[in-house]
């Protein structure tokens, strides 16, 4: 239950657009919204709404965020949620891009989503042929002296995790998406802090690109689609090699 999880590389090396609190936490009161109007306010019968409370007290969300984004969803506040869940396929010089949106405008996502692509060197692709490669997984990101694959083992294996990635600090743990609360249980009685948590789009294989100059194109679209407000979260299957990260790094210090 090990390997070299080199999309936990990009993402805390890039300075995704999430580093913005104010985009984090617009995006987590979205989800909670759904998750409310969907499932109803009781957390213990709503299994997303937890996880997006979970990803919310991790981001360290204003707990008046929180309960205003509740009320709002349960149509407490006046305010009507009509938000369409999407996600958009699509690739980048042979590497998958999948872009998780909620939308109040369905034809204006699908308009603009199409620009980013397109301005990004990336296109659009029919509906299944870039999902069919992922799958939903529970998802938790653990950091620090915690991030210890044997520690981790024998406090998540029973509660139903299926793979343990370590490298530079960081522990990545997955399971089924229905083995969430499970985990999340087991990591909380252990006093395990997580980073981040929740159930995403995992792909079922990972692809390397050796070229700094595509590397840095793909990386480019996703950040650019990760900047666009109606985007929840972009997944991919590119597996980029701590050298080529390395050249990028010190090519954006010049």
């Amino acid at each position: 239950m090990s390997g070299h999880s080199k999309w936990a590389n990009i993402k805390h090396r890039k300075g995704a657009a999430d580093a913005k609190k104010g985009k984090v936490f617009s995006r987590l009161a979205k989800e909670i919204m759904v998750s409310v109007k969907h499932g109803g306010k009781d957390v213990s019968a709503n299994t997303r709404l937890r996880t997006a409370l979970t990803a919310a007290r991790n981001a360290n969300m204003p707990r008046d965020n929180i309960d205003r984004a509740i009320k709002k969803g349960a149509g407490e506040s006046g305010e009507s949620v009509n938000y369409e869940s999407i996600f958009y396929e699509g690739w980048c010089n042979g590497f998958a891009i999948l872009a998780e949106c909620l939308t109040e405008n369905k034809n204006r996502t699908a308009s603009d989503v199409r620009m980013l692509y397109d301005r990004g060197n990336g296109t659009l692709a029919g509906g299944g042929s870039v999902t069919r490669l992922f799958h939903r997984k529970a998802h938790f990101v653990v950091k620090g002296e915690n991030a210890d694959e044997d520690k981790l083992m024998n406090i998540v294996l029973d509660a139903g995790a299926d793979d343990i990635e370590v490298d530079s600090g960081v522990a990545e743990i997955w399971g089924p998406q229905e083995a969430y609360d499970a985990i999340s249980k087991a990591l909380e009685n252990a006093k395990i802090a997580t980073e981040e948590s929740g159930i995403v789009q995992k792909p079922d294989t990972l692809m390397e690109v050796t070229e700094p100059e595509i590397a840095k194109r793909v990386l480019n679209l996703i950040e650019t689609l990760e900047e666009y407000d109606d985007i929840q979260a972009v997944y991919t299957n590119i597996d980029i090699p701590d050298e080529v990260l390395e050249k990028l790094a010190a090519e954006q210090e010049k």
